[in-house]
């Protein structure tokens, strides 16, 4: 794959030519035992694998400005994780009305900037649901560390995106929630999101580069690294002891 963002089908987020992941929902208990096996069995956790780090962000219109910072910030995700070993991403991102995509995996810095600089926000709700059902797919299909998510707002059905985020829980893949802002409903299910999937939730202010680029630091030295590498970080860095401080 290119890496190119892929036109969605439907309501779902495209991943490749002609598929297509569900919305997010709840599962039964059988669902939810096969795919854990199946993805403790793909582990990105295992000696030499690369890691697998998904970064999800709300490209709704009033996310213009981080959009941009994080278009700038990125790379130095790729650079913490340098001495730690390899990293992939994948950008998912949502905006627009019932548009949400998802990029191929990337292990190059300057390949995801330069395709970050060629997407705009535009108005829209969230679709946080389709985000924490992306990181579900890929944690079976070929495991994934960690997540990322940039945003300010939660438009949708708190209980849903709870369940999601359990189930996320169950296959030992962290959500790092970075909230911009001071949105108590907003911050009250990203909290939850973060607890329930062994994660964390940090707030950083609107336009604070400083604060959102050591928070990507430290969430790129877990998926590159592990808890060990997010420990040794946290010895010189503020946001990476924030981190550890709330995961279980």
């Amino acid at each position: 794959m290119s890496g190119d963002p892929i036109k969605p089908r439907g309501d779902a987020v495209s991943t490749k030519a002609g598929g297509a992941v569900p919305q997010a929902g709840t599962s039964t208990s059988d669902d939810i035992a096969a795919f854990v096996a199946k993805a403790r069995a793909l582990s990105p956790h295992a000696p030499g694998a690369r890691g697998r780090l998904i970064f999800a962000l709300d490209a709704t219109m009033s996310r213009q400005p981080t959009w941009d910072m994080a278009c700038a910030l990125q790379a130095d995700m790729f650079r913490e994780t340098a001495a730690l070993g390899s990293l992939d991403v994948r950008l998912v991102y949502y905006r627009g009305f019932n548009e949400c995509r998802a990029t191929a995996w990337i292990s190059d810095s300057a390949r995801l900037a330069t395709l970050m600089s060629k997407i705009d926000c535009r108005g829209g709700d969230t679709q946080i649901g389709k985000v924490l059902s992306e990181a579900r797919r890929e944690a079976v299909a070929s495991g994934v560390r960690a997540v990322v998510f940039v945003g300010d707002a939660m438009e949708e059905n708190a209980d849903e995106l709870c369940a999601s985020a359990g189930e996320l829980g169950m296959l030992k893949v962290p959500v790092f929630v970075f909230q911009e802002g001071h949105d108590a409903v907003a911050e009250r299910t990203f909290r939850e999101i973060a607890r329930l999937t062994g994660g964390a939730w940090c707030r950083f202010d609107p336009g604070a580069a400083a604060q959102l680029r050591e928070l990507l630091r430290a969430a790129a030295a877990y998926a590159a690294g592990g808890p060990e590498a997010l420990l040794e970080l946290a010895k010189s860095a503020s946001a990476a002891a924030k981190l550890i401080g709330q995961m279980r």
